[in-house]
């Protein structure tokens, strides 16, 4: 298990402090530490912020002692939400920040600022919201819908190698300390330490008087279930939701507690472990892995008492333990099976409150599967909306780039360089307005008819001309309709919506030798698509081709095609507006020619190279990854 590099330290007077988005805060306290990148790290995280609040009150810190057990719960519940995301989605060691803000500011009440950093800026995590109105950027998952619920303050910085995560809840100057319990012998941490935070943190001393207290029990539970229903509400990882639902349970209601995933073929798969002690946990899995509960066809959801196991080692001393099904929509999805040492058995208020927990982990497990399914069969449909390899070109050497944004959604930006032959090779780069199943039916269908109509032999300008023909056919707007309805899309414009309207970029290459020189000679047109640009030897950079109409929008549209000869050592950047339109604040990365200004150095360089260097410019031209489809294609006459 990874420990803290340091420990949670006071600074005598206030120190300035470059804190997440703000700037240098004024702090009158703060922690670091660096946390590996392993299942352990949320639990490190949560007793570093503990123990650092514990400390500051210890020490009589500025402030320290406004600290309620609301901002302690809170502050725990939302750093090792953070620190989980960041462990699972970037999957590298994480630095967390924790300082208490005494802001000399008239009226401005003190704060506490958590910092989370991970070392993979680039990676976007999957369940991303939008950003909101007021332009904050969400970076993770769920765990940032539960910043934006609760934190006064949070948002995202991104530096070139890392990202940073951070929230500000404040700190009120009205509120009085808290009133502890009576502490046990050399027992410094507040009331909170043993109590709030229990909910996602072990708590370092043992409490089991306040575990059995029916009034907490009673007072405690619907509180228990709604941050339970926060944390487990739109996860879209089974892995994820297992996790959560055992450091929920963990130490709050059992004291360990192990959860079997259903596979419907074969045994079921032991997928988490979790025990009050961790040093515990590699020998509770072990002898699970031999004890898999089988519960009777009987069980539907309701808890059953069953035999607390026989290892001591492992399992801790006797007590009560209970298994219960994962029911969802009448089908059995997994078991959970939990003990509490030192009980004859388990209380009947605390057996509810389990099986309305199970009911919540079920259905959240049942989402997680259904968002799984989906984001299968987009991955499959993406592969066969693309071309499975592009053609080689004699003369010609190639590279593509291609990054779809959406996890479930088949993306609306597409390529292809197929044989068409007679010597002629064809290339296509294309967007289709809009995006999910209605953009997917429209790209199933351009692909195929565009190697259709260049194979009976159409120039350039008559294939886009046939192309923008067969898109305002009836038959494709109900196409496209009807995709749009299955998706719950309903209320689209008549013919489709915007889902009908297409840029492309299309292109023909005849492979030729004039005067002793092999040259390859291109015709190209440009349909509402961002023009493409050649590059010369020299470093000179120039447009070909000229602007045309969207294809789709107007159906007597006629389209022209420009021809050129593309000589040895000459470069075609052919790109989507995912590349042109890319914003770093109100700039665009293509505004005053910046494309051209990348392409113009890249000299010499093989199609690979060129584009590795164009897509490396894009990342480094905002620290926001690209919110929208990115599809690059190169051409470099050898």
């Amino acid at each position: 298990m990874g420990t803290s590099s340091s420990t949670p330290s006071a600074s005598a007077g206030g120190v300035a402090l470059p804190v997440g988005g703000f700037g240098p805060v004024r702090t009158s306290a703060s922690a670091r530490a660096s946390l590996p990148g392993s299942p352990l790290a949320a639990s490190a995280a949560r007793r570093f912020v503990r123990a650092a609040l514990a400390e500051w009150i210890a020490l009589d810190v500025p402030a320290a002692n406004r600290i309620t057990d609301r901002v302690a719960d809170e502050a725990v519940l939302l750093v090792s939400e953070l620190v989980t995301n960041a462990v699972v989605h970037a999957g590298t060691a994480v630095e967390v920040c924790c300082a208490l803000d005494v802001s000399s500011h008239e009226g401005e009440a003190p704060s506490l600022i958590v910092e989370v950093t991970d070392h993979h800026p680039t990676r976007v995590l999957r369940g991303d919201p939008p950003p909101d109105e007021g332009g904050a950027e969400y970076a993770g998952g769920h765990g940032l819908r539960l910043v934006a619920e609760i934190a006064e303050a949070w948002g995202t910085t991104y530096r070139r190698a890392s990202k940073t995560v951070w929230f500000q809840v404040s700190v009120s100057a009205a509120a009085e300390p808290p009133v502890p319990e009576e502490p046990a012998a050399g027992d410094l941490a507040p009331q909170w330490a043993s109590r709030g935070t229990e909910i996602v943190a072990p708590a370092p001393r043992r409490t089991p008087a306040r575990r059995a207290d029916p009034e907490w029990t009673r007072h405690g539970a619907l509180s228990f279930l709604a941050e339970a229903s926060d944390l487990l509400a739109g996860q879209f990882d089974e892995e994820m939701v297992t996790s959560l639902a055992g450091q929920l349970l963990v130490p709050r209601l059992a004291d360990w507690c192990a959860i079997w995933l259903d596979t419907g073929s074969g045994p079921p798969r032991l997928a988490r472990v979790w025990h009050a002690s961790e040093s515990r946990m590699e020998g509770l899995r072990q002898v699970l892995e031999k004890e898999p509960p089988l519960l009777p066809a009987t069980a539907r959801g309701g808890a059953l008492d069953w035999p607390w196991p026989a290892d001591p080692a492992a399992y801790g001393p006797g007590g009560a333990a209970l298994a219960c099904r994962l029911i969802a929509g009448g089908r059995a999805l997994g078991t959970l099976l939990l003990g509490r040492a030192g009980l004859v058995r388990m209380p009947d208020e605390v057996v509810g409150l389990i099986e309305d927990f199970t009911r919540r982990v079920a259905l959240a497990l049942a989402s997680a599967r259904r968002y799984t399914r989906q984001a299968t069969i987009s991955r499959v449909l993406q592969r066969g909306l693309l071309p499975s390899g592009i053609a080689r070109i004699p003369g010609v050497e190639s590279a593509v780039v291609y990054e779809p944004t959406g996890d479930i959604s088949a993306g609306g930006d597409f390529y292809d360089v197929f044989p068409a032959g007679d010597g002629r090779w064809c290339f296509v780069l294309g967007d289709v307005c809009g995006n999910g199943p209605e953009a997917a039916v429209v790209t199933g269908l351009v692909r195929p008819w565009l190697r259709l109509l260049a194979r009976e032999g159409y120039g350039v300008g008559e294939v886009l001309d046939r192309l923008n023909q067969l898109l305002g056919e009836e038959a494709v707007g109900e196409a496209v309709e009807a995709a749009g309805g299955a998706d719950g899309g309903a209320g689209l414009p008549p013919g489709g919506g915007s889902a009908r309207f297409l840029s492309v970029l299309y292109g023909e290459l005849v492979p030729l030798r004039q005067g002793g020189e092999a040259v390859v000679r291109c015709t190209l047109a440009s349909a509402g698509h961002p023009l493409p640009l050649l590059l010369q030897p020299d470093g000179t950079v120039r447009t070909v081709a000229v602007p045309q109409i969207l294809l789709g929008v107007v159906d007597e549209a006629a389209y022209e095609s420009e021809t050129f000869d593309l000589a040895p050592g000459e470069t075609l950047l052919c790109v989507t507006d995912g590349v042109t339109e890319h914003r770093s604040g109100s700039r665009q990365f293509d505004d005053e020619d910046g494309l051209a200004a990348v392409l113009g150095g890249c000299a010499g360089m093989s199609a690979r190279e060129v584009a590795e260097r164009v897509r490396r410019a894009v990342d480094e031209f905002a620290v926001e990854p690209p919110d929208d489809d990115l599809a690059m294609l190169v051409l470099r006459a050898l």
